[in-house]
Order: structure tokens, then C-alpha cells, then sequence
């Protein structure tokens, strides 16, 4: 990529995934403006604004106040903001929430010709993690291609913020890329959630045993905002393996039997298809959880 002037705002940078994604720019040598409704630190941000997305004056500041303005201005946007999860805030909140803050930061940034929006989505955009119900891929390995199954507000805003994003790139000519990642952790959350799948599989069998470490995440935000392309993207950014020791196919024959299979799967192969990122922004994963390459925990 050709040299870039200008700032990287990251939304939401207070969050778990926020603080490490500010800290990937920074030590890329990127200057970045950290955002979030929490006055949190934000070790290396040339500057901290905090206020709310949904406000349309504090995400117009974001772009041409002081802080900007210092900077040289936005170059890049990583969005992270958002109502993580259902259940936090009433349904009608978080379909609110989610897509007016994504609505306003996109197309603030598409006023201000920002070059790139990165945002985060989510896996749950296929509708299975979140659902009342019990629901299974069409097909596996599941790529971007995959139809939407919501049935859930949380997963619905994420698609909608796919959608704003879309409409950005063909609206104002930037190149946006969504990036959907499943359960993400590193460190205990990590922990926590393995030791949860070891006790009962079945417990995570909308999640589809996914997961991703949340330095990867932070690499894909990087790997994102610095590649070289244009148009719309989503992205699938998910670990290359589960999250248990039981065998893939030995998963899908007892809790998704009618997902046809579209891989010839390896013993603990993710559920997730992975490639076009790779192919897209040369981004591959790399922690993983297995402490020796055959897969054995």
C-alpha cells in the first residue's frame, strides 16, 4: 500500500478487541484516534474522544474537530462500537443502536472521503448464534455466501450493518470491508469458553464450535485498514479449527445431521470457511489453542 496520510478512528476502542486493535495500529506505526462512550486509556491514540455514535454532532466531531484536524485528518475508520451482544438492552435497542451508529460513522466518513471503513460484524449475521431455536447451516463449511437464517435483532443489526456498508461504497465510492468473526477471546475468556465446550458440547452447537483469538481479530483490522482493494467485502475471520476435541464430523452427525458437506473435513476442521480472506486481504490466523500440531488438546 502506497503511503497514507492521515489518522485510523477506531470506534469502540475502549472494549476488549478495541484496546488491542488500537494497539496493532499504533505498533504498525499508524496513527490513530480512539473513540468510545468509556474515558478509557488508550495507550499510543494520538487522541481520545468520548461520546456517543448515535449522536450525529460527537461523530461529526470525530472527523473534523480539533483531534482530526491535528491529525491530518481521518484516513481510516475501524468500527467497533457496538451492543456486543442480545439480552444487554431491549431488542428494539440494539436494532437502533447497532445500525444508527454504523449509519452515522459511515457516512460521515464517506462525506469526509475517508479511503477505507472497516467494520466489525459477526458470524451471528448468519443467524445461527443467537437464535430461539435450534438451526443448521444449509451447508458446512459456511462461507459469505451463506443465506441469512436471523431470527434475532443482535444478528439482524449485523446485517444491516453489512448493508450501510454496501450502500457506503456505492453511495460515496469507499472501499468498506465487514469482518465477521465468531466468539472471539484470548487469555481466561479463552479459557472460559473451552473449559465450557469440554463440559458440554452441545451447548455450543449454534456457535458451531467457532472462535477466533482476539490478536487475530486485531490482525484482520490491520491486515483491512493497510490492504490494497477496492469495492465491498465480507469476510469471514475465524481460528482454522474448533473449539473441542470432538471431531468435526463427528459434531455435525450429532447436532446438525442435515447440513450438507461441501469440504472433505479434517479431524477438528472449522465449521467456518476462511479462505476468501486470505485471498482477499492475505490474512490467515495464527494462535490457536492445541498445544501440538495434531490437534490434540
Amino acid at each position: 500500500m502506497s503511503h497514507r496520510t492521515g489518522a485510523v478512528l477506531v470506534t469502540g476502542a475502549a472494549g476488549g478487541i478495541g484496546q488491542l486493535v488500537v494497539a496493532e495500529l499504533v505498533d504498525a506505526g499508524l496513527t490513530v484516534l480512539a473513540t468510545d462512550r468509556v474515558d478509557r486509556p488508550a495507550p499510543g491514540a494520538a487522541a481520545r474522544l468520548v461520546g456517543d455514535l448515535r449522536d450525529p454532532g460527537f461523530v461529526a466531531e470525530c472527523f473534523n474537530g480539533p483531534a482530526a484536524i491535528a491529525a491530518g485528518g481521518v484516513d481510516a475508520v475501524v468500527h467497533l462500537a457496538a451492543i456486543p451482544a442480545p439480552g444487554i438492552v431491549p431488542e428494539h435497542e440494539t436494532l437502533q443502536g447497532n445500525t444508527t451508529s454504523a449509519y452515522l460513522v459511515f457516512t460521515e466518513a464517506g462525506r469526509h472521503g475517508v479511503r477505507r471503513v472497516v467494520a466489525s460484524s459477526s458470524f451471528s449475521a448468519v443467524g445461527l448464534a443467537w437464535a430461539d431455536r435450534d438451526l443448521s447451516p444449509h451447508y458446512v463449511p459456511v462461507d459469505e455466501r451463506h443465506p441469512s437464517l436471523t431470527v434475532d435483532s443482535y444478528g439482524l443489526s449485523k446485517t444491516f450493518t453489512e448493508e450501510i456498508a454496501a450502500f457506503t461504497t456505492r453511495r460515496f465510492g469507499v472501499s468498506t470491508v465487514c469482518l465477521r468473526f465468531p466468539f472471539a477471546g484470548t487469555g481466561e475468556r479463552l479459557r472460559e469458553r473451552l473449559d465450557a465446550v469440554r463440559r458440554d458440547p452441545a451447548g455450543n452447537r449454534r456457535d458451531l464450535w467457532a472462535w477466533v483469538d482476539s490478536r487475530d481479530v486485531a490482525r484482520a483490522a490491520h491486515a483491512a485498514v493497510t490492504a490494497d482493494l477496492t469495492g465491498h467485502h465480507v469476510l469471514n475471520i475465524a481460528a482454522a479449527d474448533t473449539t473441542t476435541a470432538v471431531p468435526t464430523r463427528e459434531l455435525l452427525h450429532r447436532y446438525h445431521p442435515a447440513a450438507a458437506v461441501r469440504a472433505d473435513l479434517t479431524d477438528h476442521q472449522s465449521l467456518i470457511d476462511i479462505r476468501l480472506a486470505e485471498t482477499v486481504l492475505g490474512f490467515a490466523p495464527v494462535h490457536g489453542w492445541r498445544p501440538d500440531p495434531g490437534g490434540n488438546p
